[in-house]
């Protein structure tokens, strides 16, 4: 005998969580099934973990720079160890309280792996659960290369795993993951090299951002490789050893960080029992409402392969909620003009097309506006930081189709600047905004 609901969601991540949260204060009947920690990777090894660590690096420069404003303050060395006992302690209460409010909220929690029997049926842990909707939300993980000696690195989840420091360390990759974890350790005394496939890292960024990081970081002193292959790990008596395809050696690393992308995690759901649809890259292809190929399943946050970020996983599964049983059924989440923060030192914010793309859309209509300065903040500091902006408009009317900031408070700054710009605000509509002053945000309603 099976049990049966009005929907259950694959996953209890930031998708799975909140389509079943919104769908339950409707009156559904929900569970959510999960095999490992409620929260999901940016809870456990994602965007909370990160984000403590990103503090304790900003304290560190806080820290360096505090003689430069009188104090008389040495920097001591970090206790790695207490960092990540209090980080984790701060993990579990979040865990914790996940159980409560699924109880709370009356959602059922189905621990162990889901596994489809058909269009409507689940198996999870040798029960049945079937449901008129599901929703598949079982996010990704961390992808390691097939190259020799793979398994000596480790992958961001080993990130969070690490009971020390490691003093040499090798992070390899170009996107968020890797820029934010080679800025943390570099910020907390690790020595860090930084090894990119291509020419630059953050690829799809504003070029004004990327290279203007990529300056702070070398400045900061992070070694940085371009155009390099790692083409072995070995181990040796002083370390791990890095290999590149050009022949390079780098001896005595403590930890090699593999960050070259994620994978779905749709591999072992017994897809096929219920005939949904997988890309090659195993991503399943969805419409603008979330839909599947198969009626009644659906699939929200990183596994569809569009802006792998929590809050869009949120977005998109609370609007699917609303849809399914809120009676609106035109109800669903645009993926245009999504705002997003990458946590390096200093932090890139950023919404909206990068100025190539606006001039690949719309040619001589295009007009940017971009400053560059130091911060009051660095004003005396001996560490100099730069703040960078740019403001991408389109038509006469200067509508402003994409912000670009990199700089401290930048991650802080563009919420409010990225509501404007979903409003379709115009350069005159911020000039016409009064500036907050003394503050670097008033940059971008004065620019010339």
């Amino acid at each position: 005998m099976s049990k049966h609901y009005d929907l259950i969601a694959i996953g209890g991540g930031s998708g799975g969580l909140s389509v079943a949260e919104r769908a339950a204060r409707y009156g559904a009947r929900c569970a959510v099934v999960e095999s490992g920690r409620l929260g999901g990777t940016c809870v456990n090894v994602g965007c909370v973990p990160k984000k403590v660590m990103w503090y304790a690096a900003e304290i560190a420069h806080v820290l360096e720079m505090a003689p430069d404003y009188g104090f008389s303050v040495e920097r001591g060395p970090l206790d790695w160890g207490e960092l990540v006992r209090r980080r984790e302690a701060y993990i579990s209460g979040i865990n914790t309280w996940y159980h409560s409010y699924l109880e709370d909220s009356d959602i059922d929690e189905i621990p162990g792996h889901a596994r489809f029997v058909d269009a409507h049926t689940l198996e999870v842990e040798g029960k049945r659960y079937t449901a008129d909707h599901i929703v598949i939300a079982t996010g990704g993980r961390p992808a390691v290369p097939e190259v020799p000696g793979a398994e000596l690195g480790i992958t961001s989840d080993g990130f969070f795993a690490l009971a020390e420091q490691p003093r040499r360390v090798a992070v390899v990759g170009a996107g968020y993951i890797a820029v934010e974890i080679a800025g943390v350790l570099n910020a907390l005394g690790s020595e860090v090299s930084l090894y990119l496939r291509r020419e630059h890292f953050l690829r799809s960024f504003d070029a004004m951002l990327r290279e203007g990081l990529m300056e702070q970081m070398l400045e900061d002193g992070v070694s940085i490789f371009s155009r390099t292959q790692v083409a072995e790990l070995r181990r040796s008596d002083e370390g791990i050893t890095l290999i590149c395809d050009q022949g390079s050696e780098t001896h005595g690393l403590d930890a090699v960080i593999w960050a070259i992308g994620r994978s779905p995690n749709t591999d072992d759901l017994n897809l096929e029992a219920a005939g949904v649809q997988r890309a090659e890259d195993g991503t399943i292809p969805v419409d603008a409402f979330q839909n599947t190929n198969v009626e009644g399943i659906y699939a929200v946050g990183d596994i569809i392969g569009q802006a792998q970020l929590t809050p869009v996983a949120i977005a998109a599964a609370r609007r699917l909620a609303d849809r399914l049983f809120g009676g609106q059924p035109e109800r669903h989440l645009s993926y245009d003009l999504i705002p997003t923060v990458v946590f390096s030192h200093p932090p890139i914010g950023t919404v909206g097309l990068t100025e190539g793309e606006a001039r690949a859309l719309h040619g001589a209509a295009v007009k940017v506006y971009q400053t560059r300065f130091t911060p009051m903040l660095h004003a005396f500091t001996e560490r100099k930081v730069q703040t960078a902006m740019k403001l991408v408009t389109v038509g006469a009317k200067e509508k402003v189709v994409g912000c670009h900031i990199l700089g401290p408070g930048a991650d802080e700054m563009l919420q409010g600047f990225a509501v404007a710009i979903r409003m379709g605000a115009t350069k005159r509509d911020l000039d016409d905004t009064i500036a907050i002053h003394p503050t670097s945000a008033e940059e971008l309603v004065t620019m010339r």
